[in-house]
């Protein structure tokens, strides 16, 4: 079924829970190109049925889509729905049938549509097909925010359901400029698309670079191209956040104590080597380096403060190889040297004395660096701010909501450079604690 429909209409779903902030965005995106407007659930949560009626009154013209999530009661949160100027209302496809029955009842009394939404459900195609026997406008083939970050495919699950059905099928779910054009060569009508927008500091720039790549047809050779590996993917989403960003993500977790860059403008991303040491013994140290793969980082809990385990032929050794850092709980020594060979050097402190290779310790053995438990093959990441360690079983999932952070400060510092304070953005007063 693929390539049947040939509208190619472009949703953006303003997930956020201003309802001023929404109609700023909103205002670029239709500029940039986008048919509909989704009152994401954020805001019909935060601010109701007003969030529809204010949003109609600023887009008389534009469709919008009232993201409810309907699980029960479906027939009257349809009718509120389209009383305040919704054009296509969404339930879930894990509510009952009775309740989307009754909701499609209400939606053809009201002159709506009706959107169903088949994320989390245990069999999405069987489910997809019951639909569209029941008459829904829309199945929505979605992969939610939490599940993307685990790596689960929204692409994927669309060409198994373009396959069985042919109600016009609407796709969510971390959708790019890339992403949205393969999902009109796979069939979709509707691309929705979120914070590859609403959080760009750019807006209308980039609804207008996903409406423009929708409008094209995916070649051959595009389709070609060699899927990046896992570990891949990881390195590139690291590579373009920062430590904070990865703190945010991780809620504050698994950032090194007391441990600092030894130069500016710099950049450490790589899997784990460990190594455990003691006072002065720089043998396990050294002997990691040929352990250690290209693009790894050798992490080391080294015992003490005073005597430099690491110096500038060591960092001379891993540079040669392409080791990507090194990252000491402890001391260095040599930081004239390794800064002008700009070798990403982390340590607790710099001092003039080394010890003596004594050949105690371990290497890749789980180790506690700067407070924090690393084992083998977890992802350090460093920079200007710190180091932080990500455990190697989450690293796709926290690399993607690193990347979530990032946008959403991207959009913020755009909005402050327009003369808004932080806390008038953010709206601090209304969402304090009370």
């Amino acid at each position: 079924m693929k390539g049947k429909n040939e509208q190619r209409i472009l949703q953006v779903a303003l997930d956020v829970v201003e309802l001023e902030r929404a109609i700023e965005i909103g205002n670029e995106c239709v500029e940039g190109g986008a048919d509909w407007l989704e009152v994401g659930t954020p805001l019909i949560k935060s601010e109701g049925m007003h969030a529809i009626r204010t949003l109609k009154e600023a887009f008389p013209e534009v469709k919008l889509v009232a993201d409810m999530k309907i699980m029960d009661t479906g027939a009257i949160e349809v009718e509120m729905a389209a009383k305040s100027g919704a054009s296509v209302v969404s339930l879930l496809a894990v509510a009952d049938n009775a309740t989307i029955e009754d909701a499609l009842r209400s939606a053809r009394k009201y002159g709506v549509a009706i959107m169903v939404d088949i994320m989390n459900t245990e069999d999405p195609v069987k489910r997809a097909k019951d639909l569209e026997e029941m008459g829904v406008d829309y199945v929505c083939v979605h992969v939610g925010i939490d599940q993307q970050m685990k790596g689960m495919d929204t692409l994927s699950l669309l060409e198994k359901v373009s396959e069985v059905i042919n109600t016009p099928l609407a796709v969510a779910g971390g959708i790019d400029a890339e992403m949205a054009a393969e999902a009109v060569s796979l069939g979709a009508e509707v691309v929705i698309v979120g914070g590859n927008i609403t959080r760009s500091a750019k807006v209308q720039e980039s609804t207008r670079k996903i409406r423009e790549r929708m409008d094209l047809t995916v070649g051959k050779e595009e389709g070609e191209k060699r899927k990046k590996t896992l570990d891949e993917e990881i390195f590139e989403l690291f590579m373009q956040v920062s430590t904070p960003n990865i703190s945010d993500a991780m809620h504050r977790k698994g950032v090194m104590k007391g441990i600092k860059p030894l130069f500016e403008n710099i950049k450490l991303v790589g899997r784990a080597v460990t190594v455990q040491t003691f006072e002065g013994d720089w043998a396990k140290p050294v002997e990691a380096t040929d352990v250690a793969k290209e693009g790894d980082v050798i992490v080391v809990y080294a015992g003490s403060k005073d005597v430099a385990p690491w110096g500038e032929l060591a960092s001379w050794s891993c540079k040669q190889k392409g080791i990507a850092g090194f990252v000491i709980d402890g001391a260095v020594r040599d930081v004239d040297e390794i800064r002008r060979i700009q070798f990403p050097v982390f340590a607790t402190c710099i001092v003039p004395n080394a010890g003596e290779p004594k050949g105690f310790g371990e290497i890749n053995a789980e180790i506690t660096c700067g407070g924090v438990e690393v084992k083998p093959g977890d992802w350090i990441i460093g920079d200007d701010n710190g180091v932080v360690v990500v455990p190697k079983e989450r690293a796709y999932e926290i690399a993607r909501r690193a990347k979530e952070v990032w946008k959403a400060e991207e959009r913020i510092r755009e909005e402050i450079k327009r003369g808004k304070t932080l806390s008038q953005v953010l709206d601090l007063y209304l969402w304090e604690k009370k």
